[in-house]
């Protein structure tokens, strides 16, 4: 991308990675040969994300309508992220990059919801770049949840109904205390956002590639990042 001004690039990045079943179709392939191919991509956009000096990047790895899915292929899939989340957690925490785990972590496997326990306290303390992996993830359920937790504190005497606003109901959420994305992309040509972070990207700038997510790679996320600066964030004003 040469010499520009970073400032002027996102600071939060989110991505919706689609296309991984389409690639394998496409070679004839079976889908978690996608799903394989889809981890690569994943390994070089952080990589690429932090050499671009983008500080957070989330990531929409499984989503709470993924259960549909075969149980053969869920069942794989979940074996590749703990298999993944073990191979590399070493050499993630050595590259100072910080590891979050969102959405209802309690429903995954328990050999899985270990492993990230075990990566998020040990890349704890890195600050190169936060990756958060939105995992049994789903933006109706997060405000679902947002609401139970205000509730509580309701019942509680903790939080006076009237005090309730745009800008502490944020608090609630998975990604409290996070900026939200300033840019979202999307793989695969879909024209949707696929219940992904709805309150949060309420005003990021949205980004569709036709690119299957296997093929997305450092070019592609700089072309994204270009497109980006040309736009005018008004913010509704």
């Amino acid at each position: 991308m040469g010499k520009v001004d970073r400032s002027e690039f996102p600071h939060h990045i989110a991505i919706i990675m689609d296309g991984n079943g389409r690639w394998a179709r496409k070679r004839l392939l079976p889908k978690i040969a996608g799903h394989r191919a889809g981890i690569k991509s994943v390994e070089e956009i952080i990589k690429a994300a932090k050499e671009l000096g983008i500080k957070i990047l989330t990531l929409y790895t499984f989503s709470t309508e993924n259960w549909k899915r075969p149980k053969r292929e869920i069942d794989a899939l979940m074996r590749l992220l703990e298999v993944y989340l073990d191979r590399k957690a070493e050499k993630i925490a050595k590259e100072g990059i910080r590891i979050r785990a969102i959405g209802r972590i309690r429903g995954l496997p328990a050999a899985v919801q270990l492993k990230l326990r075990k990566i998020e306290e040990r890349t704890s303390k890195n600050s190169d770049i936060l990756v958060i992996l939105a995992l049994n993830y789903g933006a109706r359920s997060e405000i679902v949840d947002a609401a139970k937790r205000i509730a509580r504190c309701v019942k509680q005497n903790k939080l006076n109904p009237d005090d309730i606003s745009e800008n502490n109901f944020s608090d609630y959420l998975y990604t409290a205390g996070l900026p939200d994305p300033d840019l979202l992309i999307r793989t695969s040509g879909e024209m949707r956002i696929s219940n992904f972070l709805l309150w949060q990207v309420s005003y990021a700038e949205i980004y569709i590639t036709k690119k299957l997510w296997p093929d997305f790679r450092k070019k592609d996320l700089e072309k994204a990042i270009l497109d980006y600066r040309q736009r005018g964030r008004r913010y509704g004003g």
